[in-house]
């Protein structure tokens, strides 16, 4: 008899490694998985604006069970089932047949149209998706859109406005270090549980499913765990500031205090264009650079202190029909791989830029289609030229 396989989205697509080195710009995570005879796979998923409700708060904040009392019916469970599907031995040529698999995550309700936001992963691959709310209604819900290179889904369901009440997603430039924090999810299929904390940090880096760099990814200390993934992160008002995506765990395991939201003015700007249109459309440069420091200046003989060293330009790429040139020649510097001899840049758009999210925060106000100006340094000559950017494919390349 064919058994059903219970994945639990990992409340974190574990984070082992924030961008370092180079990055692939023009612009995958490995799922947390729970051991034993069903494997549980947790995921976590973020939120989208429109109609939304704000709690009247005080001056001084509210406390966790304020936020929860009035947060915690927009936040549902999701589960995720994939088809079955048959796979052939490559060795033996035997066919086997692979049961279906359900994941469960968690989302949360953006406006009174029913659109509800969540994480890709928790939705990735899914023939059938249901939604659970408070009252314990479970509706079938439909994929509006995904987005994998923030990890960001919406679904939409089939409900009254009455039975809606959306949550408000809130300005994440404005959130400070040491903020306090609530989370709300399913951590391992546990409904609607609440957990407090602070904001550890701020503009962190982490991978996204199809190994984009998601950029400016608010760290927190509140526990989240397998299963909080696409939940809510609220500040103090109660109002969203990040979507609960990932979390570092050094043996895979639950949570250490180290998790990671995606924020929510990227939440915004990603739903927005799921709802319109099903998809995101995010300009593309396509080269793979590096920033540079002074020390790399230095040993390396460059013309700056500062800016990008042009490790590999894609071919067919934005950047290589305006002639931005990649290294050729390898270099090993204490351990660290360096490919030397490609073009410097200095500033995009008038803006300059020091380092890879700088370059990347200018491509993200821009649309495929747009032209660019790319101040560089190519050997001792400066030079400025236009490049007419592309439309991000699906995955990255390079």
């Amino acid at each position: 008899m064919t058994t059903s396989k219970i994945v639990i989205a990992s409340g974190a697509l574990v984070a082992a490694a924030v961008v370092g080195g180079g990055t692939a710009l023009g612009l995958a995570a490995a799922t947390d998985s729970l051991g034993g005879t069903t494997t549980t796979v947790i995921r976590e998923s973020a939120p989208v604006q429109a109609d939304v409700v704000r709690g009247a708060a005080t001056h001084q904040g509210l406390s966790p069970g304020e936020i929860y009392r009035r947060s915690s019916s927009a936040v549902v469970q999701i589960t995720s089932t994939t088809a079955p599907r048959s796979e052939v031995d490559p060795f033996f040529g035997q066919r086997t047949e692979q049961p279906a698999q359900q994941a469960l995550g968690s989302g949360f309700v953006i406006d009174k149209s029913g659109h509800i936001v969540t994480n890709y992963h928790v939705v990735e691959g899914a023939e059938q998706v249901e939604v659970s709310f408070s009252n314990q209604d479970t509706h079938k819900a439909t994929i509006v859109g995904t987005d994998p290179s923030t990890d960001l889904a919406v679904l939409r369901v089939d409900v009254s406005s009455r039975a809606l009440t959306p949550l408000a997603l809130a300005d994440s430039d404005k959130v400070k270090v040491g903020d306090p924090v609530v989370a709300i999810g399913n951590p391992f299929g546990l409904d609607r549980t609440v957990t407090a904390g602070i904001v550890s940090a701020l503009q962190r880096n982490v991978t996204s499913p199809n190994g984009s760099n998601i950029d400016h990814v608010i760290q927190t200390d509140a526990p989240i765990n397998p299963g909080n993934s696409g939940g809510p992160l609220l500040d103090a008002e109660g109002e969203v500031i990040g979507v609960n995506s990932q979390i570092s765990s050094p043996n895979g395991g639950g949570n250490v205090g180290i998790g990671f939201a995606v924020p929510s003015n990227t939440v915004k700007d990603v739903a927005a264009q799921l709802i319109r249109g099903g998809r995101v459309e995010r300009a593309y440069l396509g080269i793979y650079a590096r920033g540079i420091d002074a020390d790399m200046a230095q040993t390396f003989n460059l013309p700056v202190d500062t800016g990008l060293l042009v490790e590999r330009v894609e071919p067919g790429s934005p950047a290589a029909k305006a002639g931005i040139k990649g290294g050729s020649t390898s270099a090993v510097v204490s351990g660290t791989d360096y490919t030397l001899g490609g073009d410097v840049i200095v500033a995009a758009d008038g803006k300059r830029v020091t380092n890879l999210a700088e370059l990347r925060t200018v491509l993200a106000g821009h649309k495929p289609g747009d032209k660019v100006q790319i101040k560089l340094y190519h050997g001792s000559d400066q030079k400025t030229v236009t490049v007419t950017l592309g439309r991000q494919p699906s995955s990255p390349r390079g």
